[in-house]
């Protein structure tokens, strides 16, 4: 089972005693910094709960599925997801 956007808006609404065009607003800002904040190579860290920063990776070879051809990949940035302790603990129950 998944939360998708809908249902956490609503459930945020719920806990913090807001309008759900507010949470929706509040969700939409935080997609927001987390975007702007990546994208200039900045982490962002929410103490307890995770921490998101850009990884480089670097050029590698691959091999076309189809054609078994090798290919360049070229290098690039991922993300990188570390939870937090209170992430943590959750999972663990």
């Amino acid at each position: 089972m998944s939360l998708n956007r809908t249902e956490l808006i609503a459930k945020i609404a719920e806990k913090a005693n807001l309008s759900k065009t507010d949470a929706d607003k509040a969700v939409a800002a935080l997609q927001e910094v987390l975007v702007e904040s990546l994208s200039a190579g900045e982490a962002v860290k929410i103490t307890g709960l995770m921490a998101v920063e850009r990884t480089e990776r670097a050029a590698r070879k691959g091999r076309n599925p189809r054609t078994g051809e090798e290919i360049q990949i070229p290098a690039g940035f991922g993300v990188k997801l570390t939870a937090g302790s209170a992430l943590k603990k959750a999972v663990a129950k």
